[in-house]
């Protein structure tokens, strides 16, 4: 009642060809996770990073190494 809402299954999205990125706000640090397209500079943005359990779930839901992710601010 009380507690976090339970996990969604990750939402699907064609990954190929796409870089991993976190976007965070240099105001907030709000930090936001998803695959941009490097020809088009489109951001799909998936998953909100709270803390680094939401972090490793991202990376194990779409099987994705840390050191791929760049970061953009």
């Amino acid at each position: 009642m009380f507690g976090r809402k339970k996990r969604q299954p990750p939402i699907p999205c064609d990954i190929a060809g796409k870089v991993p990125v976190i976007r965070s706000s240099i105001c907030t640090g709000e930090q936001v996770a998803g695959f941009k397209d490097p020809v088009s500079g489109k951001f799909r943005e998936l998953m909100l990073i709270r803390d680094s359990d939401d972090l490793a779930e991202f990376l194990s839901s779409y099987q994705i190494d840390e050191k791929d992710i760049q970061r953009e601010w």
